[in-house]
């Protein structure tokens, strides 16, 4: 990189070669040329001396300059200047100002010339990598195809043409092999700044990857009119998809699984043989189970809103058709569904409700203390708990066959003596456990909840307060697609997860951590949006 000033137009053509190469702005080459030679100029002239290097971006002319600072006290000649000595070349100088000293050109030697080179080299790489991250941060959830450029530790690295990509092991579906030179097609689910660069992570078990190749084989998907709602996959072995129409007159399976099948088999191929189940999706949470069921036939559903979990009852011999080998086939309908689903056969179901009938009645013959024909009885009617018989109204009790007001004014008389006898019985325990008097006022919190607390070392209103809701109604966590439940304080008290949350913070009230107008902002906030939703 001898005497730059050889050739004017030389320093554009290399600039505008570079910016073609690298597929990047040709003012960022020119702007790294331009610091090279000032870093070049610098070892000439000394490191302290503040030198800039200018290059007309239409006629290739470079200019090398030295800024100096105007002070009252020179204290460092190489880049500060006497006020004194700057109104010789510019009378009006002041203090503060900055004087540009036009300096000769330069002959570069080697070793200036390879630090320059190493400046430029360096920048356009920081300039490539910001513009690779820039194209590809906006392109996730995308499919892009590439070509394998090469394995590493069964990862595979893509080219894709303006940039390389990686697909780890885990992303890739089971016995998939790469060489290369093979052509992949994945979606992007991540790509991240780096210090080696941006890294493009790519996937071909993510659920959305499958969603994606459908609107590309399905052009109802892609103009809207079939939407796909929810997607869960088994990679390479399994997967459901739910979809809805928002024209009545399109069948939005029918045009999922195309003419003979040809669209559905396309995806197929894609994923390696993948199975797919595709099912109508429903806004009624127990029709889209028993959809997401198929092909096993399902009896009845019971659905548990607090808990988002829901009892499937089958017949007997649809039992492993519904739960799939290796229980895939309930698995993925949870996954799709987003509830919990519990599978039992029409004998189980029966065997159950018969011992919660038996349950009934010996509750209410121990507490009521009656035969077991009036335990039965009740039972019968569909009465679950001794507090359920006492607050009932009396003429429901009396309109039972074999009962008159008589009866069941005694029958609730006897129940909310056992009523007081049990809370007599909790109050005792709690004092025992030390439960402080204070937990008693906080709204929502019952007797039996206070010895909960108590056997949890929750005796204070303070100690609520600092409780999570997990704390009380326990968390599910999903491990390799199965659902694993966490107990928490209240399980056994069958509190849902709002009224938890609420008597947390309730005690937060009660302990003068927050006041009731900020328990009364979310509440309106909330409403305020289900008025004006986006």
């Amino acid at each position: 990189m001898a005497a730059v000033s050889a050739n004017k137009l030389e320093l554009l053509q290399i600039a505008d070669a570079v910016a073609r190469e690298k597929s990047i702005d040709r003012s960022i080459v020119i702007a790294a040329m331009e610091d090279a030679i000032a870093k070049a100029a610098r070892a000439r002239y000394g490191s302290e001396t503040d030198v800039h290097a200018e290059i007309d971006a239409k006629k290739g002319e470079l200019r090398l300059s030295r800024h100096m600072l105007v002070v009252e006290q020179v204290e460092n000649p190489s880049n500060q200047i006497s006020l004194a000595d700057a109104r010789r070349a510019n009378p009006g100088a002041q203090v503060g100002d900055t004087i540009a000293d036009t300096l000769p050109p330069l002959e570069y030697g080697r070793i200036a010339a390879q630090s320059a080179k190493q400046v430029i080299v360096q920048k356009v790489r920081e300039a490539e990598r910001d513009r690779q991250y820039q194209e590809f941060k906006d392109r996730i959830g995308e499919i892009v195809n590439g070509i394998v450029k090469r394995v590493e530790y069964g990862s595979v690295i893509v080219d894709l043409g303006r940039g390389e990509a990686i697909v780890r092991r885990d992303e890739m579906l089971p016995r998939e092999v790469f060489r290369n030179g093979d052509r992949v097609r994945a979606y992007i689910f991540d790509v991240r700044r780096e210090t080696r660069g941006p890294q493009i992570f790519l996937s071909r078990t993510h659920p959305q990857f499958m969603a994606k190749l459908f609107a590309q084989e399905v052009p109802e998907i892609y103009d809207g009119i079939v939407e796909i709602k929810a997607v869960a996959r088994d990679p390479g072995s399994r997967a459901k998809i739910g979809v809805i129409s928002r024209d009545s007159s399109v069948d939005p399976v029918g045009a999922c699984v195309g003419m003979r099948g040809s669209r559905v088999q396309a995806v197929v191929n894609e994923l390696q043989g993948e199975k797919i189940d595709i099912i109508p999706w429903s806004q009624d949470i127990a029709t889209f189970v028993v959809n997401a069921l198929a092909p096993a036939e399902v009896a009845k559903v019971v659905i548990d809103e607090d808990r988002e979990r829901i009892e499937v009852v089958v017949p007997d011999t649809q039992l492993s058709l519904a739960i799939g080998r290796r229980g895939q086939n309930v698995r993925l309908a949870s996954q799709l569904t987003g509830w919990d689903i519990d599978i039992l056969t029409e004998q189980e179901e029966s065997e159950r409700r018969q011992a919660d009938f038996e349950n009934s009645t010996r509750v209410f013959m121990e507490a009521l203390n009656v035969d077991e024909v009036v335990g039965q009885l009740l039972a019968s009617e569909g009465f679950s708990s001794v507090e359920e018989l006492a607050l009932v109204d009396p003429r429901e009790l009396s309109s039972i066959e074999g009962f008159d007001e008589e009866t069941a004014s005694e029958l609730q008389s006897r129940a909310r003596e056992y009523l007081e006898q049990l809370e007599a019985e909790l109050e005792s325990k709690r004092k025992e456990l030390g439960v402080d008097d204070a937990l008693k006022t906080v709204p929502g919190v019952t007797s039996k909840m206070l010895v909960k607390f108590g056997e949890n070392d929750i005796k204070t209103v303070e100690d609520l307060a600092g409780c999570a809701t997990d704390d009380l109604v326990g968390w599910v966590e999903r491990k390799d697609g199965e659902a694993v439940k966490h107990a928490g304080i209240l399980d056994a008290t069958e509190v849902s997860r709002e009224d938890a949350e609420a008597i947390i913070m309730q005690a937060r009230v009660v302990a003068g951590w927050i006041s009731e107008a900020d328990l009364a902002k979310p509440a309106e906030e909330a409403e305020a949006a289900e008025e004006n939703p986006a």
